[in-house]
C-alpha cells in the first residue's frame, strides 16, 4: 500500500516545495530520528528518503511525500502503521507551517511553479515525458495517488490477477475519485488521473500491451519492458561500472533500452527493479502486483479501498465469479470502458452494465466520499 501526499501551505493553500526554507527536505531531516540510519536515501547532500520496518517515506518528483506501508494481513493494520507516521510528523508540520493533503492534484499551484526535487532520475524523466506526451510535467510535479498491491502464487495466477485488476481498476477509480482541482481550477475530468496517464507515453502507460491475449505470459511482459527506452539509466549497482564517475552511472537514456545499457548477463535485483520502475501501466508486475489507478485518498478511504480489493482478490468464490464474468475480455473492451467512464461519469455503463450494478458486484458499499482530503476544507470534494 502506498499513499502519496501533497504538501500545502497552511496560509494560502499553495504547494510547499522540496528545497525552500522550512520545506519538504526540512520535514525529512526532522523526521530522521524516528527512522533507521542505514535506510536513509541521499542524493548528494540532499536527503530524499527514510525507512524503517513497516514504513518507507520517499519523494515524488514535485516533493510529494509517499508513505509505503509494509505487508498488511488485515486492512485495519493500515491505520496503525500510517497513524504512527502522522503522529510523528504532525508536530513538525505544525512548526513548519504546512500540512499534507490527500487530493489527486495540487489544489492551487500550477505544475509550472513547482521545481523538481534533486534526484537525477527526475530531471531525465521531466525532459523525456515533457516531449512525448501531454501531461508529463503535470503528473510529475502536481499529482498524487493511492496504490494497492497484492501477491500471487504462480505465473498463471499473476496474469489472471493483472487482467482482472486492469479491468475493474477504472470502475473503482470512479467510486474513489478524489481530484476536485486541476491547475487551480475545478477538475474537468471524471477521472483526472486516468486522463493524465493515458495521454502520457503510450510505450509505458495504460493497458499492458497483449495482456488479454490468451498466450500472454511473463516472457511477453519482460519483452515489453526490456524493449522500451529506459528514459533514465541507473548503473550504480552494476558491478562492471564500479569506480566510474557519477555521470557515467546515472544518465538520460531516451533511445536506449535495457539491452543497450546493461551487460549481457542476468540482471541483478536492483537492475531489474529499476527497469520495471520505468514502466507505469495501470497494473504493474513486480514481485507483487501493483494497481495504480487511484487518486490520493485520506487513510479512512484508503483502508476501505484496501478492504474491497482484498475481498475481491482473496475470496476464491468472488474471484472466480469475476474471472468468469470477464472471460473473453479484450484490451479493446478495457479501453472502451475507460473511455465511457471518462465521457459519461456516473451515467456510464462500462462493460454494458450501469454503475449501480458494479457497486454491488464489487462490494463498494460506502466509499466514504464524505471524508475530506483536506481537513482545512472539509466541504471540498470531487463531484
Amino acid at each position: 500500500m502506498e499513499i502519496e501526499h501533497l504538501p500545502v501551505r497552511n496560509a494560502d493553500d499553495t504547494a510547499v516545495t522540496y528545497g525552500e526554507p522550512n520545506g519538504v527536505e526540512e520535514l525529512l531531516r526532522r523526521l530522521r530520528p524516528y527512522y533507521d540510519a542505514d535506510q536513509e536515501y541521499w542524493q548528494g547532500d540532499h536527503l530524499v528518503g527514510l525507512g524503517r520496518e513497516g514504513l518507507a517515506v520517499s519523494l515524488e518528483p514535485g516533493g510529494q511525500i509517499e508513505t509505503s506501508i509494509g505487508v498488511l494481513r488485515k486492512p485495519e493494520e493500515l491505520r496503525a502503521l500510517y497513524g504512527r507516521f502522522i503522529e510523528e510528523a504532525q508536530p513538525i508540520l505544525d512548526e513548519l507551517g504546512f500540512r499534507l493533503v490527500n487530493y489527486g492534484y495540487q489544489p492551487k499551484t500550477s505544475y509550472a511553479d513547482i521545481p523538481l526535487n534533486p534526484k537525477r532520475r527526475y530531471a531525465a524523466m521531466n525532459e523525456y515525458l515533457g516531449r512525448v506526451g501531454q501531461f508529463g510535467p503535470c503528473m510529475m510535479r502536481a499529482s498524487a495517488s493511492t496504490q494497492v498491491s497484492i501477491d500471487y502464487t504462480s505465473e498463471r495466477d499473476a496474469i489472471d490477477k493483472m487482467r482482472l485488476g486492469t479491468a475493474i481498476g477504472p470502475i473503482l477509480a470512479w467510486f474513489f475519485r478524489n481530484t476536485p482541482y486541476f491547475e487551480g481550477e475545478r477538475n474537468p475530468w471524471p477521472l483526472c488521473r486516468q486522463r493524465m496517464w493515458d495521454y502520457l507515453d503510450v510505450q509505458r502507460t495504460n493497458v499492458t500491451p497483449g495482456l488479454y491475449d490468451e498466450r500472454f505470459g511473463w516472457e511477453d511482459y519482460a519483452a515489453d519492458v526490456l524493449s522500451t527506452p529506459l528514459m533514465f539509466a541507473d548503473l550504480t549497482h552494476t558491478p562492471e561500472y564500479k569506480g566510474r564517475p557519477e555521470h557515467e552511472l546515472e544518465f538520460a537514456a531516451f533511445y536506449s533500452n535495457a539491452a543497450d545499457v546493461y551487460p549481457d548477463r542476468e540482471l541483478n535485483d536492483y537492475e531489474i527493479n529499476h527497469v520495471l520502475s520505468t514502466h507505469f501501466n495501470d497494473v504493474r508486475l513486480k514481485n507483487f502486483i501493483e494497481m495504480r489507478h487511484w487518486d490520493s485518498l485520506p487513510v479512512e478511504r484508503a483502508e476501505r479501498l484496501t478492504q474491497i480489493v482484498g475481498d475481491l482478490f482473496y475470496d476464491p468464490e468472488r474471484l472466480g465469479r469475476l474471472e468468469s464474468y470477464f472471460s473473453g475480455l479484450t484490451g479493446e473492451d478495457v479501453h472502451a470502458a475507460k473511455a465511457v467512464l471518462q465521457s459519461r461519469g456516473g451515467d456510464a455503463k462500462p462493460y454494458d452494465q450501469p454503475m449501480e450494478y458494479w457497486a454491488e458486484v464489487l462490494g463498494v458499499g460506502d466509499a466514504l466520499a464524505d471524508v475530506p482530503g483536506d481537513a482545512k476544507w472539509p466541504e471540498v470534494r470531487q463531484g
